[in-house]
């Protein structure tokens, strides 16, 4: 398995380095898999304001083909405010979008699990259309505008994902749109909902973003796969990361058609204010690194690095994002530690 590895900016490069010490351990002991240890490769390449300041690109041509040949991507983070003031093509979350779509990566997985509360639903985020994408679009003097756009077929398959999802989880699937107001969200709406009849199996309620929303933060366990667009999703799945306490613990998938090279990365942003402090949380992109595993079939190495991430966070040590004073690589020894002695919560 080759994973390529992108560290991006800011908090981007400590992050990756703890998911990756963990993958390695993870796939190299004996409980990887049955048929033996998993032979990993790893390599790196420039991306995000990192790859901005080396070729004058966010994405650079050999980072692209570098993302094709491998298996899977790990992503740190990208951007912070040294590249505020540049283009637009040169900013670093400009690299970010042009990576989603050069790999057809239209849906966007992003887990919020809380065990002590009983939350455990996934966002299922439409991740190459909607408002970030849609034509024409302008940036003017005292006028600026976007264009939401949706074709009947990117809503098909990104609803085939999440009721796909929820057949493997709880079987109910919530559809967020603002079909009230928004010509978009009313396809939107209907498509899902045709697309439901051939699903008997599973069932779905539609939702308005809004009360979306409010209903995250007031009763988060009625949830099992919420299905939403582009710029909903990105809200939304940082209002369910209040829930688990932190950006800082959440990871995601972004995946596409079959053959297309899946990325994994933490939903956190940079924080530049925390690169190279020592302090910054790896859960998320730990978390991420197990769901690459699963993804790529590696079912009980990614138990494993659950179950002692889950055991780190009940237990500690904690980060300052948590209310702790642990550094990084306190948290990631303990989370190595957990999972070489196959320790289990009780």
């Amino acid at each position: 398995m080759r994973i390529l590895l992108l560290p991006g900016d800011g908090v981007g490069p400590e992050v990756t380095r703890a998911a990756r010490e963990i993958l390695e351990a993870a796939v190299t002991g004996t409980w990887a898999g049955a048929a033996g240890d998993v032979d990993v490769t790893f390599s790196e390449a420039d991306f995000g304001g990192a790859a901005v300041d080396r070729v004058g690109s966010p994405l650079p041509r050999a980072t692209l083909e570098a993302c094709r040949e491998a298996d899977a991507i790990l992503l740190g983070a990208v951007g912070g405010p040294a590249w505020s003031d540049v283009p637009s093509e040169q900013r670093p979350e400009s690299g970010l979008l042009a990576l989603r779509s050069a790999l057809g990566l239209f849906a966007n997985l992003r887990p919020v699990r809380v065990r002590a509360r009983g939350v455990d639903f996934v966002i299922v985020r439409e991740l190459t259309g909607g408002i970030y994408f849609g034509q024409p679009r302008s940036y003017e003097s005292g006028r600026a505008y976007n264009t939401m756009v949706y074709e009947r077929d990117e809503i098909v398959r990104i609803a085939d994902v999440a009721f796909r999802e929820a057949a493997r989880r709880r079987r109910h699937v919530t559809s967020v749109d603002k079909a009230n107001v928004l010509e978009v969200s009313r396809l939107w709406r209907g498509v899902v909902t045709a697309e439901h009849g051939g699903r008997p199996d599973v069932a779905l309620a539609h939702m308005y973003v809004d009360n979306a929303a409010m209903q995250i933060v007031l009763r988060p366990q009625q949830f099992d796969v919420i299905l939403t667009g582009n710029l909903f999703g990105d809200i939304l799945s940082d209002v369910g990361a209040a829930l688990a306490g932190s950006l800082g613990v959440l990871p995601s998938a972004s995946v596409g058609a079959p053959g297309s090279t899946p990325l994994f990365e933490p939903v956190h942003g940079s924080a530049p204010d925390l690169a190279d402090t020592g302090t910054v949380n790896p859960v998320g992109a730990i978390l991420s690194g197990a769901m690459l595993l699963r993804h790529s079939g590696f079912t009980a190495a990614a138990d494993r690095m659950e179950t002692a991430v889950l055991a780190v966070l009940e237990r500690g040590p904690k980060t300052p994002d948590l209310g702790g004073s642990a550094r990084t690589g306190d948290v990631t020894n303990a989370i190595l530690k957990h999972m070489k002695t196959a320790e289990t919560i009780s």
